[in-house]
């Protein structure tokens, strides 16, 4: 669906991306990670049209994004880390004002509006004036803009940024729900969030890809051997002796599990072959049943600082997204303010500015 080809974006001296190059495939959910000032922003706005390359080529669905902007851009619904809201419009006015600018025919209008409020869960709010919603409703009206025209590749920047705990989860699940008829490119700085959504990663580091596979692919290649914990009942020599037994284990350790006959036991496997299945067979053949058995490598998080620990967030007071200038705003990510809920209950004004040149 998205094809980035040597990719290249200078501010002066600055590379915010480096000859950057990664394909993403239909109907999957990727994570976009990496540290503060690493490129992911940069890369997103490029995709998007937002802004131009200074090298290289971003293919959307065959359509080069600088040849054939509109046509490219007709195949992406994006939602910037802020949400581009008009917070003097109700939810259906802003909606409308979204389909006039993406050109949407007018017999298909209603129809499109309902069913994309349906998806997001805003139809009870559908006449509120947005800087009257609380935090999660205004997130999901950003995610509801995305949608219209269903477009078939979302891209979601910091879709769960300064939401409480119960909101995060309803927009995973939302997330996790469009994935089905579209692909989704997701950039977030939570990683059990992208652990936990995503089927791919993607981590850039200084504005280059340091790594690109599926979660469990990524933890069991930067740990270079198989780490499992087990639970066996039975007896703690037999269980010993069947691990002696195996070739193909390095270490281990047999512990009580302060439950009657349990044992807990971490071993450490060569890396080239699985051996779940023989170890479990082996087990069974010795009469120790298996109670539990899963992997422990490395996390999510253990191979993301791996991999980007030289980095730095800043240099010479550059942020990713300052352009030349140098500095910018700090963006917002606390929870709710005090007295605001998630049923849409109004809250007082707040000074917001839409930006909706994001659109």
């Amino acid at each position: 669906m998205i094809e980035v080809k040597n990719l290249v974006k200078r501010y002066g001296n600055h590379v915010a991306v480096d000859h950057l190059s990664f394909t993403v495939e239909k109907g999957q959910i990727y994570g976009f990670l990496g540290p503060n000032g690493a490129g992911k922003s940069t890369t997103m706005n490029i995709i998007t049209g937002y802004i131009a390359s200074t090298e290289g080529t971003v293919l959307v669905d065959g359509h080069d994004i600088l040849k054939e902007p509109e046509a490219a851009k007709r195949c992406i619904g994006y939602l910037p880390e802020q949400p581009p809201l008009y917070m003097d419009m109700t939810v259906t006015e802003y909606l409308k004002f979204v389909q006039d600018l993406k050109q949407i025919k007018k017999g298909e209008r209603r129809e499109m509006l309902r069913q994309v409020m349906e998806m997001t869960g805003i139809s009870e709010v559908s006449e509120r004036v947005i800087k009257n919603l609380s935090k999660g409703f205004r997130q999901r009206v950003g995610l509801a803009q995305a949608l219209i025209g269903f477009p078939e590749i979302l891209i979601l920047d910091e879709p769960t940024v300064g939401l409480d705990p119960k909101q995060m989860t309803e927009i995973r699940s939302l997330i996790r729900e469009l994935s089905k008829d579209h692909t989704v490119i997701l950039s977030s700085h939570i990683l059990s969030e992208v652990s936990a959504v995503c089927d791919h990663i993607l981590i850039i580091s200084k504005g280059k890809l340091a790594a690109s596979d599926t979660p469990e692919n990524l933890s069991r290649a930067m740990a270079g051997e198989q780490k499992l914990a087990l639970s066996v009942k039975g007896g703690a020599d037999q269980v010993e002796g069947v691990l002696k037994g195996m070739e193909e284990v390095s270490e281990f350790e047999v512990l009580p599990s302060g439950e009657d006959g349990l044992w807990k036991v971490s071993l450490t496997a060569q890396p080239e072959k699985d051996i779940r299945e023989r170890l479990f067979w082996a087990m069974a053949d010795a009469g120790l049943p298996i109670m539990e058995m899963r992997l422990t490598g490395m996390s999510l998080e253990d191979v993301f600082l791996e991999l980007t620990e030289s980095d730095e967030e800043a240099v010479g007071g550059w942020t990713e997204s300052s352009g030349e200038s140098g500095s910018v705003p700090e963006t917002e990510t606390e929870g709710q303010k005090d007295g605001e809920e998630d049923d849409g209950a109004e809250t007082p004004e707040e000074e917001v500015a839409g930006n909706g040149s994001d659109l």
